[in-house]
């Protein structure tokens, strides 16, 4: 067994406390954007063998990702290799991994056991794929995929409210693009019952960016509109038990909630300031009247989470309702854990007593139990750090041996739970 550590990769997202690197899921290149990269329209790799050196042009080395490829979105093509956290163009996938092991981590990926992340009801052609690309293209010496919500449960333990060290729960998972809601028993997740609802941390921003303009805020350059409305809604937002008395509060005493935002101008350097008041709570407020914000989506988010056990199996509704863990930074506003629980608490509560009303019978109380924890912003990668620091991990890895003898389909067995995926 090697002493060297595992390489944990959380790409779409997001052992070691923190991650080594934190960048966006970006590339960019000096060739044309490809259409075969659009959603939904899965690039066909041309490559799978042989050395990356060899087997492109020099002008394929000439490339950047995370914030250097962000930042040279007006000079160079722009791409983003994921999608809704499904990889959509590997020919990108493949240059992005290549940079973060060679250029960031500097690290010889033969001589590590990696660990990836998948979503949940990930293709097992996906899971070939990738496997491919780790073994023919990296060689690594050994490969293990996990599902996101699985190492969320796990990366919860940290948490004081946590009883038992348990893989049954229910995975709140809210990032940039979108919020999913994913029921786990006993590490297996349950597909049919997960859902997904169209609001997460960029709505959020575009929803300051909107409260800002309405309000007519002038001292606002145009081209520092979306970086300061980024910076209210990290900065300043939190959630509010009641959006009624909160607006009261801040219209007798607004000396004491209102704040002030000081920016300056990226082009000029000159200094300016934003009043911020009621965007502080408004803005995670959409997770619970999404109506405030648009009416294309209207059902709060206690309400899917609610939904999404009750359409779990019945013998693992308890568990599920127990144990409901928050990942992702769009969940890390002050109060949303306990907003959250009280509102999903309150639909249980009503449900049980309509049917001891109907019934006559008394029912058992349940137990409603929303799990917030200092990890969350990266609960998939510490959960996967986690994993990846026991004794028996690398055992649960697929080797290189193992993918030259059997090919690619090794990857749609997991060793941990003894299943095909």
């Amino acid at each position: 067994m090697s002493n060297l550590p595992v390489v944990v990769m959380d790409n779409g997202t997001g052992g070691n406390n923190e991650p080594s690197f934190v960048f966006p899921t970006a590339i960019a290149t000096h060739e044309k954007p490809s259409t075969s990269g659009a959603p939904g329209v899965p690039s066909k790799p041309s490559f799978l063998s042989n050395n990356l050196a060899s087997k492109r042009g020099i002008e394929d080395l000439d490339f950047v990702i995370g914030d250097d490829a962000v930042a040279q979105a007006k000079t160079m093509a722009l791409n983003y290799p994921i999608r809704h956290g499904q990889i959509n163009n590997w020919d990108h996938m493949e240059r992005f991994w290549e940079q973060s092991i060679f250029k960031y981590l500097r690290c010889e990926p033969e001589d590590h056991h990696f660990l990836l992340t998948e979503p949940p009801l990930n293709a097992p052609e996906n899971r070939e794929m990738t496997a491919e690309i780790m073994f023919e293209s990296f060689n690594v010496k050994g490969l293990y995929i996990a599902v996101q919500a699985v190492l969320a449960l796990a990366a919860s333990w940290t948490s004081n409210k946590v009883s038992e060290q348990t893989l049954t729960g229910t995975v709140v998972d809210s990032g940039d693009g979108v919020t999913h809601v994913i029921p786990v028993a006993e590490g297996y997740v349950i597909g049919s019952s997960i859902k997904s609802i169209p609001i997460a941390g960029r709505d959020i921003t575009s929803f300051v960016q909107n409260l800002l303009r309405e309000r007519g805020e002038t001292s606002i350059p145009p081209e520092d509109s979306l970086r300061v409305a980024e910076a209210i809604k990290e900065d300043f937002s939190y959630v509010c038990p009641d959006i009624v008395k909160e607006f009261k509060k801040y219209d007798q005493e607004p000396a004491k909630h209102f704040r002030k935002y000081e920016g300056l101008h990226t082009v000029s350097s000159r200094s300016y300031s934003v009043d911020v008041g009621f965007e502080r709570f408004l803005a995670p407020e959409i997770f619970f009247n999404p109506e405030i914000a648009s009416s294309d989506f209207l059902t709060p988010l206690p309400e899917i989470v609610d939904t999404v056990v009750q359409t779990s199996p019945v013998d693992v509704r308890r568990g599920l309702y127990k144990n409901i863990v928050l990942s992702g930074g769009s969940t890390m506003f002050k109060g949303f854990d306990k907003r959250l629980q009280r509102d999903i608490k309150r639909v249980v509560d009503q449900r049980i007593h309509d049917s001891e009303v109907l019934s006559g019978a008394k029912s058992t109380p349940m137990e409603v139990n929303v799990i917030s924890h200092k990890k969350q912003r990266h609960a998939v990668w510490f959960g996967g750090s986690l994993l990846a620091s026991t004794a028996e991990f690398q055992g649960y890895c697929h080797t290189k041996a193992e993918y030259d003898e059997y090919g690619p389909s090794i990857c749609r067995h997991n060793r941990v739970f003894g299943s095909m995926l």
